[in-house]
């Protein structure tokens, strides 16, 4: 049974695509041991994507961000060096016949929501795009 009490989890990581997976495995573990394991799957998912593309489009360090609201919302971010805007994803329809450009189709279409923010940390700016869950 999940969590009653919110709680928030960041980590760092550097410009490097096994950053990904670290990241994956991380909120696996995270999510399993708040009693989340309902959500991994797609949470996994969609961190990927997340990550994936903070790391393939832009040079600087990236952060996973995962966030529990109770009763029932997880959020995933991903946090990158890059203040330009991610590219509007596109249909899910169009981009299953893509080779790249389906990370944020994906999340589109197994989220309950996403967006972005542009951010500015310490002097540096970059942007954060985050999806959320719902738990059942």
């Amino acid at each position: 049974m999940p969590e009653n009490e919110p709680w928030e989890y960041s980590l760092h990581i550097p410009n490097d695509l096994r950053a990904v997976t670290v990241s994956r495995r991380t909120l696996r573990l995270i999510l399993t041991m708040h009693g989340l394991i309902g959500l991994v799957d797609v949470a996994e998912l969609l961190a990927t994507e997340l990550v994936s593309n903070a790391v393939r489009h832009t040079k600087g360090p990236a952060a996973l961000r995962v966030r529990w609201s109770p009763p029932g919302t997880l959020r995933i971010g991903a946090w990158d060096a890059d203040p330009e805007p991610p590219e509007p994803p596109v249909p899910l329809e169009q981009a299953l016949a893509l080779e790249e450009g389906r990370g944020l189709a994906l999340v589109r279409a197994c989220s309950a929501v996403w967006g972005w923010q542009p951010l500015a940390r310490h002097g540096s700016r970059g942007k954060y795009v985050w999806c959320e869950l719902e738990a059942a």
